[in-house]
């Protein structure tokens, strides 16, 4: 017999799974979304119906969305969103559950973790745009985006512990993005946070209104895709880099990276632009 307090923590998966059943996904409709706009590239979740759950045609779907995306030199900037009421519920379990041998399970994880190191080798950076739920792989995909912008409805957690799944990958990314004791706390007790407290330990940047998400997480791209987007490639990388480095290393590798970007033409100009006090003329 489960416990109502661990009753509660599970519900969301139990509603999950009625949902499933009681929805069939409509087959006409990509799983997956892509809209470009100013330089903007907006890749939306679209299993609505299954609370955007990854399935193994939904990872290799992102993965190769992403893949065009790192090698097209118009996108400066990426959204990651989910479609209907949940940024993304984590992984298909039912279509885990009918494939159950350890060759299929660990192929699967492996494409999930290729899809989170295609988004860090990006040269673009990635905001996740969260509403409703994102919970273990979908908690994951908003620790691995660059930045994240959440409505205040949002809650996140990596709640696999509660049904006997410790998050091990998800865990990867979180342990990234908040303090040790934080990501353990939700890795082991397997609690909901709301948005206030997603912000305070660092897995979100901003929270906002429902009704303001999609605006202001426009805005925050829009103020990314006027940046110098060889700044941006540059910047991104080396901060994935040198993060797991002793400091005498991280300060050699960051000292190369900073020598080439002042030296850059574009950067050149973008110093001369602001002594002069004038809008730089970059060549992008």
């Amino acid at each position: 017999m489960i416990s109502p307090y661990l009753n509660y923590f599970l519900n969301p998966y139990f509603r999950f799974l009625k949902t499933e059943t009681a929805m069939s996904e409509t087959e006409q409709e990509p799983i997956l979304l892509r809209s470009d706009q100013d330089h903007i590239a907006t890749l939306t979740l679209n299993r609505p119906a299954k609370f955007n759950a990854l399935s193994e045609s939904l990872l290799s779907e992102l993965k190769r969305t992403l893949d065009d995306i790192n090698q097209d030199e118009n996108v400066r900037v990426v959204i990651l969103k989910g479609n209907g009421k949940a940024f993304c519920a984590g992984h298909d379990l039912r279509e885990m559950r009918s494939n159950a041998d350890q060759q299929y399970i660990r192929a699967l994880f492996s494409e999930c973790s290729a899809v989170m190191k295609r988004i860090g080798q990006l040269p673009q950076p990635v905001i996740a745009s969260v509403h409703g739920m994102a919970t273990a792989a979908g908690c994951q995909l908003v620790g691995t985006c660059d930045l994240a912008v959440a409505s205040e409805n949002a809650t996140f957690a990596v709640s696999g512990i509660n049904i006997g799944l410790f998050c091990s990958t998800p865990a990867v990314a979180l342990s990234r993005n908040v303090a040790r004791k934080h990501a353990m706390e939700m890795l082991m007790l397997g609690d909901f946070i709301d948005t206030p407290k997603a912000l305070e330990i660092g897995l979100i940047n901003q929270a906002v209104s429902e009704g303001e998400l999609d605006a202001t997480t426009w805005a925050m791209a829009e103020k990314l895709a006027g940046k110098l987007p060889s700044a941006l490639r540059l910047g991104k990388s080396l901060f994935y880099q040198q993060l797991n480095m002793p400091i005498e290393k991280a300060y050699e590798v960051a000292s190369d990276a900073i020598t080439c970007n002042f030296l850059n033409e574009d950067t050149i100009e973008g110093i001369d632009a602001f002594l002069e006090k004038r809008h730089p003329s970059w060549s992008r």
